[in-house]
């Protein structure tokens, strides 16, 4: 079967810039109104997109009267969206540091049953120098810890959802048993960070689990990922370095005994779209007038874990001095290395990164005609840079109605994207092999070493 193209509808308030909100062309709606984020998945399906991908972010408002700020929690609207929809597929991000495991085992396989075997979870390490005095803790989770945790959390996660097979519901009222009891098992999982006993009141789900999605880039992040995930989302200003990283992350996985294609890797692209070139680019100029500098240096600073950018002058070429050490900053180390590398590659001044972080946030920004977008959609396809891509529309809806009408035509045309889905699940939108049934789980080990075992059963 020919390599397939995937595409997801990265779905973010009215856009992915800064400005969206309040551009013409966004949709009006409320950020807490239903209907917004529906009209987006129901394009999305239309055009046989694999999934619609929601982040999250667990700290208030801030500089809300310059930027759109509120959101609905992630799986609670995943959940709506289920009942909307009827065949794309549902990724929703939650957090293994601010998170328990046996109630976000519940959530996801909930909600895989009822979408009918659709969902996925975006596994992030939270880095947010604010969430843990929301959840009550004195200070941050260091950088290290974090994996520690995910380790252990996913590894607690992966057991209670085999703890109860569906092979275990018997469902016979004529002989009035409704389980075969001996089938459950709870998992007893005592690690140094994650404990439940289990077993878990869901059974396991239409996929035997929801999909594990990840988009850590540091060194620790890309070992997780390799041992973990099905689909990467990841960031990339530039072919090489895309390039660079898809080769490492399917290196590792095959280094730990796994196919290389069990592993989707998807890039961020924001394409602003127009008739001509110049057209496209009077899109992102549009909306960088509708922005602030002064949330662009609230947001750099929060990325570089506090630090104050505001001695340093906006139209001064940057230089390695005026960024802390990327290596000490407890937050996430892969982005901000790559904001200092394509500072000083480029030769960016303040006011030109706070411009492409307004717009792109490190992923890939680009501006052209459809056929020049879907050049370079099929070129790092073609080229080991991707597997697809996380589309990331400037603004909802009219950016998004453009590549949805424009530009998949052409990949279609190419033969690189679907006209119609040929599955029912999201790990078959994404190519990848169906889980076999999931034995019964008897007690894991408490050690970390039988906790990663256990994780890949």
């Amino acid at each position: 079967m020919t390599r397939q193209l995937h595409l997801n509808l990265f779905l973010m308030s009215r856009g992915h810039h800064e400005g969206a909100w309040r551009h013409p062309g966004a949709n009006p709606k409320a950020l807490t109104d239903l209907d917004l984020y529906v009209d987006a998945a129901r394009i999305a399906e239309a055009a046989k997109f694999d999934a619609v991908f929601l982040a999250d972010s667990l700290v208030g408002p801030e500089n809300g009267q310059v930027i759109s700020s509120g959101m609905l929690e992630p799986l609670v609207l995943l959940t709506a969206l289920a009942l909307k929809t009827e065949r794309i597929g549902l990724i929703g991000t939650a957090s293994t540091t601010y998170s328990h495991a046996y109630t976000l085992a519940r959530q996801f396989a909930s909600l895989d049953h009822i979408s009918k075997g659709r969902a996925g979870w975006n596994i992030v390490t939270s880095w947010a120098p604010k969430a843990a005095a929301n959840y009550g803790l004195d200070a941050e989770v260091d950088h290290g810890d974090r994996y520690r945790i995910a380790e252990e959390f996913v590894a607690a996660v992966d057991a209670l959802w085999r703890s109860f097979p569906a092979s275990a519901i018997v469902d016979d009222a004529a002989a009035g048993q409704y389980l075969d009891a001996a089938r459950i098992r709870p998992v007893d999982f005592n690690g140094s960070h994650v404990r439940t006993r289990g077993p878990l009141n869901v059974p396991s789900s239409p996929q035997g689990r929801p999909l594990y999605v990840q988009a850590g880039q540091s060194e620790a992040g890309r070992a997780f990922a390799a041992q973990r995930a099905e689909a990467i989302f990841t960031a990339h200003g530039s072919r090489e370095s895309a390039q660079a990283f898809y080769a490492d992350i399917k290196g590792q996985a095959q280094q730990r005994g796994r196919r290389p294609e069990d592993i989707v890797i998807l890039p961020g692209i924001s394409a602003a779209i127009g008739s001509t070139t110049y057209e496209a680019q009077q899109v992102w100029e549009e909306l960088d007038s509708l922005t602030s500098i002064e949330v662009g240096l609230g947001r750099l600073s929060a990325r570089f874990g506090g630090h104050d950018f505001s001695a340093v002058p906006l139209d001064k070429k940057l230089t390695r001095d005026d960024f802390p050490d990327p290596n000490l900053v407890e937050a996430s180390k892969s982005r901000v290395i790559g904001y200092v590398d394509t500072s000083l590659r480029e030769g960016l001044s303040l006011r030109q990164l706070l411009k492409r972080l307004a717009g792109a946030r490190g992923h890939l920004a680009v501006a052209g005609t459809p056929e020049q977008v879907a050049d370079i959609i099929e070129d790092w396809f073609r080229h080991g840079a991707a597997d697809g891509f996380n589309v990331m529309p400037p603004v909802i809806h009219q950016q998004f109605e453009l590549f949805t009408s424009e530009v998949v035509p052409i990949l279609r045309k190419r033969g690189l994207f679907r006209h119609e889905y040929e599955s029912h699940t999201l790990r078959g939108h994404f190519g990848l092999a169906e889980l076999a049934p999931a034995p019964a789980v008897g007690r894991a080990a408490a050690d970390g070493v039988a906790a990663a075992e256990l994780a890949q059963a």
